[in-house]
């Protein structure tokens, strides 16, 4: 069962599987949208400019059929008359025309963007396959798009024929009028009529496009094991991963390790942490060099002792140090204080070294502020 639950597409596509699916010219599309916007576009211009295109066409049209004897003797005449007539046919649908093709370049705005894939323009056999196209034809698609198909055919039919039925008396009125009265009143009759038809097609747009975007979401659908193999791409092997994290670890070590005898004083709890720290010349505050607990403490403190690097035990200093305070920064501020002490005892046993006296003590009793001790006892 476990092996069946892997392999069902019940995951929502991510963003990459997403992303990819644009690549490849895959976006949710509805015709039905397309369709509609370039219908009613057309309606809008023919209510706007219908009477006026009308009598332009058929201006056109009388001009093209009256022709002079003169004119069809003489071939050159004849298509100087065609090129004429020709430039104020298309100068009389140019607003038609360029409202459809601003149309049709911005209905895929409409949803899912306009997307320009050069993977969707490469030839693809497997669409010629004629069982894939009968598999299409019987899917699930396929009977929705037969159902729109059909339900498109009604609705428009329906309301063609209660328009037809609506306006039939105006319809008869036509034919009893003259031609240069009757054709703006039939433009504008059409005009109405388609525009009440592409309108009525709005329905089909308001079910056909949350479908689309269903349908488009469903197919891309992931596998629990395509999630995590997706994830495992992203993110890399997570065994990998660990094993960079602790090769990083362990160059971050070695460093510390070699900044250990450059340091000035470790502190100590005496077994469980070491701090090793470092204040030169110039320094605003003493800085940490290297701090470890348990064994790492056990190396810092060994190799401290391989090149004399004093060791002073103040357990609740190093305990503070070693939760309170990063490597390679400066100490806490609450702790100059303590840390003070600690560097006075290094300089004075330098100086006993160097000019031999009384070997000075090492502080007994460190002030720690009491948030500091608490906390770091906690840790």
């Amino acid at each position: 069962m476990a092996e069946e639950s892997d392999s069902e597409r019940t995951e929502p596509a991510s963003a990459r599987r997403l992303e990819q699916a644009r690549e490849e010219g895959q976006v949710p599309r509805s015709h039905e949208v397309g369709a509609f916007l370039v219908l009613l576009v057309a309606a809008a211009v023919f209510w706007l400019v219908g009477p006026w295109l009308v009598l332009r066409v058929s201006d056109i049209f009388r001009r093209g059929l009256r022709v002079d004897e003169g004119i069809a003797r003489e071939p050159q005449q004849m298509l100087m008359r065609l090129a004429e007539l020709s430039a104020d046919a298309l100068f009389t649908v140019s607003p038609l025309l360029i409202a459809l093709i601003l149309a049709a370049l911005l209905s895929p705005f409409l949803v899912g963007r306009w997307n320009f894939s050069p993977k969707a323009l490469q030839p693809d056999l497997f669409r010629l396959d004629p069982l894939q196209g009968l598999s299409r034809l019987i899917s699930f698609s396929g009977l929705a798009e037969l159902i729109k198909a059909v339900a498109k055919a009604l609705i428009v039919g329906g309301v063609a024929a209660w328009i037809l039925w609506s306006e039939r008396g105006e319809l008869l009125a036509l034919f009893a009028q003259p031609s240069e009265s009757s054709l703006p009143s039939a433009g504008h009759l059409l005009t109405f009529s388609f525009l009440v038809i592409v309108l009525a097609m709005l329905l089909i747009v308001a079910v056909d496009v949350p479908f689309q975007i269903w349908q488009y979401h469903d197919k891309l659908k992931m596998s629990r094991q395509e999630v995590k193999q997706e994830g495992k791409e992203l993110e890399g092997n997570p065994e990998i991963k660990g094993r960079i994290r602790q090769l990083q670890r362990e160059a971050a070590r070695k460093r510390m390790m070699a900044a250990v005898p450059s340091a000035d004083v470790i502190v100590t709890n005496p077994t469980h942490y070491a701090v090793a720290l470092a204040y030169k010349s110039g320094m605003r505050a003493p800085r940490v060099l290297a701090k470890g607990a348990g064994q790492v403490a056990g190396r810092i403190r060994e190799i401290g002792s391989e090149h004399g690097v004093p060791i002073v035990e103040a357990p609740p200093l190093a305990r503070a140090l070693h939760r309170h305070s990063d490597i390679d920064q400066e100490i806490p501020t609450p702790l100059y204080a303590a840390v003070a002490e600690v560097l006075a005892y290094v300089y004075q046993l330098a100086e006993w070294q160097r000019t031999g006296g009384h070997r000075p003590l090492p502080p007994q009793t460190i002030a720690i502020p009491e948030p500091l001790v608490g906390e770091a006892a906690n840790g």
